[in-house]
C-alpha cells in the first residue's frame, strides 16, 4: 500500500485545524521537505519489517518516511496534542491502518496502529524522551529522529545506553552539535558529547541540512549524523566512572589532566600518579584523549591504588 509524505501547504494547514505552535521551549522546527525526509530514511538504512524508535514526530514528516519504507515506528512525543494528533494524520496517509488498542506502558498513554496483517506499523508513545526506560513491542534496532536542538545530546545519549538494541542511529541536529558528535581527538570541537558517543558508536556526519526545509525556519544550520553502534572500550571501570572522568577533563577546557583531575582523583599528586599509570601525559589536555585513554584513567582511578579520599569512589559521577 502506498503512503503519501506530507507537503509544506499540508504542514501548516494540519498545524492550524490543530491550533499548534511550534515552540522553542520544546525545540519544535517541523521538516516541510519530503526529499529531506526520504534523505534522513536512506541514510539510516532502513529496511522493511525494522522497528525503529523516532524521538519527538511533531506533525508526522518522518513517521510517513519511515512508513514508507515499510519501517515499524515506535514514536516518542512529549506534547500530548502532537501525540493525540499523530495517529489520525498517519491513518489518513497510509492505507489499510486502524487504531487497535490505546493503552499504558510504563504509566505512559500509548496508541498502537495495526494493519489488516495483524503488524503494528506505528506506536505513539505520550512521554518525556529522557523519562522513557522501556518501550512497548519489540526491541527497537534503529533510532531515527530530527532531534530538538534544546535536548538532541541527552535524547541520544540516553536512548544508546538504556536501549542496547539500537544498532545504529541516524539523527538530525544542530550543525554545530553534529560537529561535536563526530569530532576525533585532538580537534577544536572535541569534548564532552564526542568523548560519551565514541563509548557506544562510531559517528560520522554525513549531510548538512539547509535552514529553509523547516518550518519555522530556525536561526541556524542543520546536519544528519549517522551512528554506529561498537563495542564499548574493555575495561574493568564502569561506564559511570568513564564518563565522570570525561565530565572532569572537560570541565575547564584547556586545563591539564592532573590539575584538572585533581579533585576527582583526591589530590593533583593521585590525579598524576593514575594518569602515569594510565600511560597519559599528566600534562596533556582532555582534548587529545580518546574514549580508550578516558577509560584507562577511570580503571586506575578506581583501583585501590588509585582511589584516595574523593575519589571515584566516593564522588557521584
Amino acid at each position: 500500500m502506498s503512503t503519501s509524505l506530507l507537503g509544506p501547504a499540508e504542514i501548516r494547514a494540519l498545524a492550524e485545524r490543530a491550533g499548534v505552535r511550534p515552540t522553542k521551549t520544546l525545540g519544535q522546527n517541523f521538516v516541510l521537505d519530503a526529499g529531506t525526509v526520504r534523505k534522513i530514511v536512506r541514510q539510516a538504512d532502513v529496511g522493511p519489517g525494522e522497528r525503529v524508535v523516532e524521538v519527538g514526530p511533531g506533525l508526522g514528516s518522518l513517521t510517513l518516511g519511515l512508513l514508507e519504507a515499510d519501517a515499524d515506528v515506535v514514536a516518542v512525543e512529549i506534547d500530548p496534542v502532537l501525540a493525540r494528533l499523530l495517529p489520525g494524520t498517519v491513518a489518513e496517509h497510509v492505507p489499510g491502518l486502524t487504531v487497535a488498542q490505546a493503552d499504558d506502558v510504563d504509566g505512559s498513554p500509548v496508541v498502537v496502529l495495526r494493519d489488516a496483517d495483524g503488524r503494528d506499523r506505528l506506536t505513539v508513545v505520550l512521554r518525556d524522551a529522557l523519562e522513557v526506560r522501556e518501550l512497548p513491542g519489540k526491541p527497537p534496532v534503529a533510532l531515527v529522529a530530527n532531534l530538538p536542538y534544546n535536548v538532541s545530546v541527552p535524547v541520544l545519549l540516553t536512548f544508546l545506553e538504556r536501549f542496547d538494541s539500537l544498532e545504529r542511529a541516524l539523527v538530525m541536529v544542530q550543525a554545530e552539535v553534529a560537529d561535536r558528535l563526530a569530532a576525533p581527538p585532538g580537534s577544536r570541537t572535541y569534548g564532552v558529547p564526542s568523548a560519551k558517543a565514541a563509548w557506544y558508536t562510531h559517528a560520522r556526519r554525513t549531510a548538512t541540512v539547509g535552514r529553509s526545509v523547516f518550518w519555522p525556519v530556525p536561526n541556524v544550520d542543520s546536519a544528519l549524523v549517522r551512528l554506529d553502534r561498537r563495542e564499548p572500550p574493555s575495561t574493568t571501570a564502569a561506564r559511570e566512572e568513564v564518563f565522570a572522568v570525561v565530565d572532569a577533563a572537560f570541565a575547564q577546557r584547556r586545563k591539564m589532566l592532573r590539575p584538572a583531575l585533581a579533585s576527582l582523583a583526591g589530590s593533583a599528586d593521585a590525579a598524576q600518579a593514575a594518569l602515569v599509570a594510565a600511560g597519559v601525559d599528566p600534562q596533556a589536555r582532555g582534548e587529545r584523549l580518546d574514549i580508550e585513554a578516558f577509560a584507562r584513567i577511570a580503571e586506575q582511578l578506581a583501583s585501590p591504588a588509585g582511589a584516595g579520599p574523593g575519589g571515584p569512589g566516593t564522588v557521584e559521577p
